[in-house]
């Protein structure tokens, strides 16, 4: 490739930072950063997170891969975000790219360019950062000197709105994954084939989804007719990847120049779920269950806490008590505390889990402070639907020791939308909050606090509710009026999702490959940060609707047939589709699936 000269980009950059916010955003420069003199490797790979810096360095997984490629004498990967709203303009006005910032490139300079894409309201931000970057958007419209573009994350189990603009997907975990790309498209440059002949090669790597080499067909009414591979190498379906074992945990924990989300040693103890929640995305594509050791996890804290000087250290999986070693390890933790004078980050505590023992030891680790507990929904009916069976009681139960182990404050967790919901449940909510405060009153008094966060059920795909309808958002503005009502006075703390924000995060998830042109519509109607609030607009995206003669509600509100194709049943994400469809027929019936 012909590159730009280093050097120039470098003092164009320099001279735009005076005029934005926080611009040690943009500078690079870490303690404990890997920068590779760019000639002296063979591959260059930048990893991507479409958000702001601020938010993308906290990511524990774009850290890990950070870590594991750098490793490679041969390969050199560096970071790059999304910039702010007021660097975008400046970036523009003076003509500067999206760079990476250990060597300050071009994203176009880099053979591969890897995005993450964990959640599915940062697509605008993916395509603004291609844009920038000078990449072309379109898959269509590259040829075989633009980088090759990769993405992965929780997100794209269901890659079919954004297919238009990927080469090719990592289903699954990409730890392994990723060096395999790396390897194939080595060997690719070494024959020097053509960019279809690039694709081909990555399709025969286990768990790489290429769409290019996939037809879809449709039906009259608007529903899948068919998916169809249309090169030998395209596999049908495609298996999510997965390890046998974990990764080898972070050897080099960075330090960010800015304050970002989460300062804190994070390490995941282990992954998967197997408690069977029917709305829940993460614990039914992140099977099968595999942890870490006690001695590893607690050797990786230390080494984090001494790299970084950071005082805060916190535990990463989906149902942390779940752990099987979860007492030795609070005990190890405990031992931690007393040794580098670090505050632990508690995990929430699963109701199911619960024991004495565990308070017990987790009083010794952080007494006084704050719980965190997630029953999901305001009645047990409506919990043996969502496959969550907690009785009132135990709810109960589990608060009264909570408060009486030295807890003051404890945040509850809830869902309203759920299939099958009534105003009854949702009423139970508040009523569970109030009772929960007065609980907390009659055992610690006036230091007893209690925060509600509430957010709107999102039927996801490879999950039991695939097939439910999203909420009608009058309907769900409704619930939350009349939370509202019934916490008046009761000095619970309320906070919530914007039902707006949440259907678009519906509109999304279940999309097929035409929704790729309303992502591209509204990012050209100004769709930006769709995850800030602030930022956040809901008539843009509706216009895009418009414009490309889609009808939202058939994505969001629509409730899907048992037995049509979904835009996403060609990824097997581990879990067979009749076992889904089994469990969603047993929710209908409120029969619970035992974990």
């Amino acid at each position: 490739m012909n590159y730009p000269n280093k050097e120039n980009l470098q003092r164009r950059i320099e001279r735009i930072l005076p005029t934005v916010v926080k611009p040690g955003r943009y500078v690079g420069g870490e303690l404990n950063q890997t920068v590779k003199p760019w000639d002296s490797v063979r591959t260059h790979l930048a990893l991507v997170f479409p958000d702001i810096y601020d938010l993308g360095q906290s990511n524990l997984g774009l850290a890990l891969l950070y870590d594991i490629l750098n490793q490679r004498e041969d390969l050199a990967a560096e970071r790059a975000f999304a910039p702010w709203i007021d660097m975008e303009a400046a970036m523009r006005e003076a003509d500067i790219p999206l760079f990476s910032l250990e060597n300050k490139r071009s994203l176009s300079d880099f053979e591969i360019v890897g995005i993450s894409l964990p959640y599915e309201t940062i697509y605008t931000n993916f395509l603004n950062i291609l844009d920038l970057s000078k990449i072309p958007l379109f898959i269509k419209d590259r040829t075989k000197n633009d980088p090759l573009v990769i993405a992965g994350g929780q997100a794209i189990y269901n890659p079919e709105p954004v297919a238009a603009f990927i080469d090719a997907f990592v289903i699954g975990e990409g730890e392994e994954a990723i060096i395999d790309v790396v390897d194939a498209y080595q060997k690719w440059e070494d024959q020097d084939g053509s960019r279809q002949d690039l694709l081909i090669r990555l399709a025969a790597i286990p768990g790489v989804y290429v769409p290019s080499l996939y037809e879809i067909k449709y039906q009259p009414d608007g529903t899948i007719a068919a998916v169809q591979p249309t090169h030998p190498e395209a596999a049908m379906p495609v298996d999510k990847r997965i390890m046998a074992e974990l990764p080898p945990q972070l050897t080099n924990f960075l330090v960010p120049n800015v304050e970002v989300a989460q300062e804190r040693v994070s390490v995941e103890i282990m992954r998967g779920c197997t408690r069977g929640c029917r709305f829940c995305h993460a614990g039914m594509v992140n099977r099968p269950i595999r942890e870490r050791s006690v001695d590893e996890i607690l050797s990786t804290l230390r080494r984090g806490i001494n790299q970084t000087g950071y005082e805060e250290v916190s535990l990463l999986s989906l149902s942390s008590s779940d752990y099987s070693d979860i007492i030795p390890l609070i005990n190890g933790l405990g031992e931690l505390l007393k040794e580098q004078q670090v505050n632990v980050t508690l995990p929430s505590l699963r109701i199911e889990s619960f024991s004495d023992e565990i308070m017990d030891a987790l009083q010794e680790l952080s007494p006084g402070g704050g719980f965190t507990l997630a029953p999901e929904a305001g009645t047990e009916r409506l919990r043996r639907i969502i496959n969550k069976p907690i009785s009132d009681e135990e709810f109960m139960e589990t608060v009264r020791s909570i408060f009486h182990h030295g807890w003051n404050s404890i945040k509850l967790y809830f869902m309203i939308g759920h299939p099958q919901e009534t105003m009854e449940d949702v009423a139970a909510i508040a009523d569970l909050a109030k009772e929960t405060l007065q609980e907390g009153r009659r055992i610690v008094g006036g230091r007893a606090r209690i925060h509600l966060g509430v957010s709107t059920f999102i039927p996801k795909p490879h999950t039991p509710f695939q097939w439910a309808a999203f909420d009608d958002p009058k309907i769900i503005q409704e619930k939350l009026s009349l939370l509202h009502d019934r916490l008046h006075g009761s000095k619970v703390k309320m906070t919530w999702n914007d039902p707006a924000a949440s259907q678009l995060e519906a509109w999304l998830s279940r999309g097929d490959r035409r929704i790729a042109d309303v992502i591209y519509k509204a990012w050209q109607n100004g769709a930006r940060f769709d995850a800030w609030r602030e930022h956040f607009d809901i008539e843009k995206w509706q216009k895009a609707f418009e414009d490309c003669n889609l009808d939202p509600d058939f994505y969001g509100r629509r409730a899907r047939d048992l037995d049509e194709i979904l835009p996403w049943d060609h990824i097997n994400a581990g879990v067979r589709k009749a076992f889904l469809k089994r469990d969603y027929k047993w929710s209908l019936e409120g029969k619970i699936r035992p974990d």
